[in-house]
């Protein structure tokens, strides 16, 4: 199988998300992916993972559409392009409502929808949320034989230490399994992407991709998956287009690559050639569309 290229929509305009969808199907991306939270605090004390001091990278008033309103949109406006979610935070909801979110998105989208979910990092959206956030990891690990469970069809109940409700149903429901990734890359969350379908990895360095992969297959190994068809390992890279270094992550089982080419439109990079966390995507749409269609030509196009 040939590198899947995903291309990220986080911090674009959401009133050009459509556009970017129909754009990223006609240039030949296998899928998009969508990230969630649900707002900004006016008070923010939980550390973000993801950055030196611990910071967000986004302004409080980056829109956040939600992620299966969107996608649902977006698959209305599409016929090919698969979706998925980088990352749902899915223990901050209800179970049953994440349950009926997912299975919708997936019907109306005729199954193209695979649900990529992770434990979350910021307290202040499970406290407003009313669920958790100390017991989050080992609720997820559970929510997601609930969702298998009430994805089946027919009244279905459950007992387990987290979740517990008599038979019911929940309609529409999918015609198979919904794919499920985990995200993250401490130890427990890659222990259960190795249990689920696939690892979806957040931005790094090519080294520290392979690093994070090397520990990825000793948790496949221990839990008896590193033979299972069909798993997905999925990443974002923080370098520029390089197609050595894409076959290099290819080789060493790298199935899709997480990208953003409409980032590369004029304005997305500092002074320097980094990428700004303070950046104006605001951008021309046309311009977002020559530089994601540069991107499938020569990136895409070339890795086929």
């Amino acid at each position: 199988m040939p590198m899947k290229f995903w291309q990220a929509v986080a911090f674009l305009d959401t009133d050009q998300l459509l556009d970017v969808a129909r754009i990223t199907e006609a240039a030949g991306f296998h899928g998009i992916t969508v990230s969630d939270h649900v707002f900004y605090p006016a008070r923010l004390t939980s550390p973000y993972p993801y950055s030196p001091d611990g910071s967000p990278i986004w302004a409080p008033s980056t829109p956040w559409p939600d992620p299966w309103v969107l996608i649902g949109a977006m698959a209305g406006a599409t016929a090919k392009l698969r979706f998925t979610t980088n990352v749902y935070v899915a223990p901050a909801r209800n179970h049953l409502v994440v349950a009926k979110a997912v299975a919708t998105a997936a019907v109306v989208s005729r199954e193209r929808v695979s649900l990529g979910l992770a434990a979350g990092w910021m307290r202040e959206e499970f406290d407003a949320m009313g669920q958790s956030f100390a017991d989050r990891g080992k609720r997820l690990d559970e929510l997601v034989e609930v969702l298998r469970v009430l994805w089946q069809g027919g009244m279905n109940e459950f007992h387990g230490d987290y979740y517990d409700f008599d038979p019911v149903q929940i309609s529409p429901v999918p015609r198979g399994p919904i794919p499920i990734y985990a995200g993250g890359d401490s130890d427990a969350a890659m222990r259960r992407a190795a249990r689920l379908d696939g690892w979806i990895g957040n931005a790094y360095q090519p080294e520290e991709a392979l690093t994070h992969l090397d520990r990825l297959n000793r948790f496949r190994r221990a839990e008896g998956t590193a033979a299972k068809a069909g798993y997905e390992v999925m990443l974002a890279l923080l370098s520029r287009p390089d197609l050595d270094c894409y076959r290099r992550m290819e080789d060493a089982g790298v199935t899709a690559l997480i990208c953003a080419p409409w980032m590369l439109a004029p304005g997305a990079m500092d002074a320097g050639g980094a990428w700004s966390s303070a950046a104006d995507y605001r951008g021309a749409l046309a311009a977002k569309r020559a530089a994601i269609e540069d991107f499938a030509e020569t990136v895409i196009a070339k890795m086929a």
